[in-house]
């Protein structure tokens, strides 16, 4: 069987990225890439049939174009991976693997062709609801609706005061949703930021998105904010050097 790996377009690859999505089923970090113009494709051929892609963006800089993020194939051509990985190596000239540890595929590519591994971030799905209450605390909404990609303006009052701030970022593969929030630093340690996680959560699920969130895998103040209100680890942002 003849393998080759050409770089191609976005929309080239398209209907191969909707199965990828497909099949992982929680939020793909790095969905927005593509988005933004941030990533360079290429599309994965058996015997002249197109099997599959994969894509590379900069691992430090955007405009770099050195880490592989994406790899798919079709899952009879799966067998193949060891085949097709070296070459999608050599034509994209990339130095580094940059996945989710819940992409069972390519996360074990990393294991198999990357060394100087380590976990860089923390990823979050939800697990249950929470009731979280702060006495004197007001949740409140922005005036007008989602600019852009950010449905920001969300925040907790206090005694007339702003204590902390969030949104959502909706710039991720539907049907996500990114949570982000902070909280005024002389108001901290008294339970608001998993108040106001707990209330995003509830505008996620009210405009049609599935809540979700990271962190960096040093910031255990906000991973246990996280845990606080509802959410579960469901997996780490990896990077390796290819060897």
């Amino acid at each position: 069987m003849q393998t080759e790996v050409i770089k191609t377009t976005l929309a080239d690859i398209r209907a191969f990225r909707l199965l990828f999505l497909q099949e992982r089923r929680f939020q793909f970090v790095h969905d927005k890439c593509h988005l933004y113009g941030w990533a360079d494709t290429y599309l994965f051929l058996a015997d002249g049939m197109r099997i599959g892609y994969g894509a590379i963006w900069g691992h430090n800089k955007r405009e770099d174009r050195d880490a592989i993020f994406e790899f798919y194939l079709l899952p009879p051509y799966r067998k193949l991976s060891n085949r097709i990985f070296p070459l999608f190596h050599s034509a994209s000239g990339a130095f580094y693997i940059e996945c989710q540890s819940n992409d069972a595929l390519l996360a074990s590519l990393l294991y198999e062709y990357a060394r100087n591994i380590n976990a860089e971030a923390i990823l979050f799905e939800d697990h249950y609801t929470t009731q979280l209450q702060v006495p004197g605390v007001v949740f409140r909404r922005p005036g007008g609706p989602p600019d852009g990609y950010d449905a920001g303006g969300y925040a907790l009052e206090q005694a007339g005061e702003t204590v902390a701030t969030g949104g959502l970022m909706l710039n991720y593969n539907m049907p996500y949703a990114d949570i982000y929030m902070d909280v005024k630093e002389s108001c901290r340690q008294q339970g608001l930021g998993s108040l106001l996680v707990q209330e995003l959560k509830k505008e996620a699920y009210s405009m049609g998105r599935v809540p979700s969130a990271r962190c960096n895998i040093r910031n255990l103040a906000s991973k246990a904010t996280l845990l606080k209100a509802g959410f579960r680890e469901c997996g780490f942002i990896l990077k390796g050097e290819i060897l």
